[in-house]
C-alpha cells in the first residue's frame, strides 16, 4: 500500500480516537460524575432509558462492532439487556469498565492497515466495510454522549464546560 493510504488511514484512527477516546469519554465520565446513582438510572418513562443504560449499550456496541466485527474477537452482546438493565451498577464500575474497553478499543485500532478499511465484515446483520464500520461507531458514540450530556444539563441545570476557557466565538478569518 502507498504512503497516501497510510497517511490517510493514520488520520482516520486518529480522528476516531480523538472523537471516542479523547472527547466523548470525558464528556461521559464528567456527567456520571456530576449525576448522582439514582439520577444515571433514572429513567422518565417506559420508552426512555437511562443514561446507565446508554452508557451499557455504547460499550456493547464498541465491543460488538470493533472488537468483535473489526478485529475479529468473539462477539457476546446482548443487546437488550444494555437496555433491560435497571439494577444500578455503581458509577466507578462504569467508569472503569468504560476505561477498560478504550484501552481494547485502542489496541484494536492499532491493528487496522490501510487495505483493512475496504473489507466487508459481518456485524450485527449487516454487511459493512471497516471503514464504515469505524464512521458508525465514531457517530454512534457521539450520538449518545449528547443524549447523556443533555439528560446531565437539563436534571442539574449546570454548564458542562466542555469548551471552559476556549473562545468558540472564532471564525474561520480570525
Amino acid at each position: 500500500m502507498n504512503n497516501l493510504a497510510q497517511d490517510i488511514t493514520q488520520t482516520l484512527l486518529a480522528e476516531v480516537r480523538r472523537r471516542i477516546i479523547e472527547e466523548s469519554v470525558p464528556r461521559i465520565k464528567k456527567c456520571l460524575n456530576l449525576l448522582n446513582e439514582s439520577q444515571i438510572w433514572y429513567r422518565p418513562n417506559e420508552q426512555t432509558v437511562s443514561a446507565g443504560n446508554l452508557v451499557l449499550h455504547l460499550m456493547g456496541n464498541l465491543r460488538q462492532w470493533v472488537l468483535s466485527g473489526i478485529d475479529s474477537q468473539p462477539d457476546h452482546r446482548q443487546r437488550s439487556q444494555e437496555f433491560a438493565e435497571i439494577d444500578p451498577v455503581p458509577t466507578q464500575k462504569l467508569i472503569c469498565d468504560l476505561d477498560s474497553l478504550m484501552t481494547e478499543v485502542d489496541q484494536a485500532l492499532n491493528r487496522i492497515t490501510s487495505e483493512a478499511l475496504t473489507e466487508k465484515r459481518n456485524v450485527q446483520g449487516f454487511e459493512e466495510s471497516v471503514l464504515s464500520i469505524l464512521i458508525h461507531v465514531t457517530e454512534h458514540f457521539s450520538y449518545h454522549t449528547g443524549q447523556i450530556t443533555y439528560y446531565t444539563k437539563s436534571t442539574l441545570n449546570v454548564d458542562t464546560q466542555y469548551y471552559a476557557g476556549m473562545d468558540l466565538d472564532q471564525t474561520s478569518s480570525d
